[in-house]
């Protein structure tokens, strides 16, 4: 559950939605998505609003998601699953299953070579080490064109280094193509090193919201994250252990 939470993510910004287990972040992706209908107040995407719309339909719109567990269909090639998220963007989703080999398949390639994933377009997703996994969901979700892409826990269960290697090519690509990218995460060296900008959640309410330099400095976000008697500088990048889980 949420209370008057009020935020905007510009075209091209990279922000973090954190905050305790509970704190109401994937409550607010499924606000902005479809997935549940406010009671109070609007969402709205480039001007139009979008809240009660269907999530298909709002998609449809330009709201991209990947979620904490990479979804791909594992019996296919990596190349044939950014085909088939293509071919459903376009309204084709009733013929896919015959005809998604021949069909958008240029378009599949530029979408990979996006997402550095050219070399495994003909291997199955099944074979995919999990952070190859994980670039092949985010082709998925720019296969719709989205004007906003929400990332849930992106580098859930990825090593140090790929979880660079993902939030860079993430921001490389909201500021290249103009996206907004909206993102969770439980690991505050990520958080810190890649956000432009940070919005703490507690209780279903937006206690901060701020660059990354004023959120650490921030006490009320100290006092959330690590306790009331704590030094008035968080160390550069917080320990996951106590946050966001």
């Amino acid at each position: 559950m949420v209370h008057d939470v009020s935020f905007t993510v510009a075209a091209g910004e990279l922000v973090a939605l954190i905050g305790p287990n509970g704190a109401g972040k994937t409550t607010c992706f499924n606000l902005v998505n479809g997935q549940l209908v406010p009671d109070a107040g609007t969402v709205t995407l480039a001007g139009t609003r979008i809240d009660g719309l269907p999530p298909r339909s709002i998609a449809r719109m330009g709201v991209g998601r990947t979620f904490q567990v990479a979804a791909t269909f594992a019996s296919m090639t990596v190349r044939e699953n950014v085909q088939l998220a293509l071919l459903a963007h376009d309204g084709a989703h009733r013929s896919i299953a015959t005809r998604a080999t021949s069909r958008m398949r240029a378009e599949a390639d530029a979408l990979l070579e996006r997402v550095r994933m050219s070399k495994f377009a003909g291997n199955g997703c099944a074979t995919l080490a999990y952070g190859d996994a994980k670039r092949v969901e985010l082709a998925l979700a720019l296969a719709c064109a989205p004007r906003l892409l929400l990332m849930d826990e992106p580098t859930a269960g990825m090593s140090p280094r790929s979880r660079d290697r993902l939030m860079q090519l993430a921001a490389d690509l909201a500021r290249e193509q103009g996206i907004a990218v909206l993102f969770t995460e439980h690991d505050m060296d990520v958080v810190f090193g890649h956000a432009d900008r940070i919005i703490v959640l507690d209780r279903g309410r937006v206690i901060a919201d701020g660059a990354p330099d004023a959120i650490r400095a921030d006490a009320r976000v100290q006092a959330v994250y690590l306790g009331e008697d704590t030094p008035t500088q968080a160390p550069k990048g917080w320990s996951s252990s106590g946050a966001d889980r």
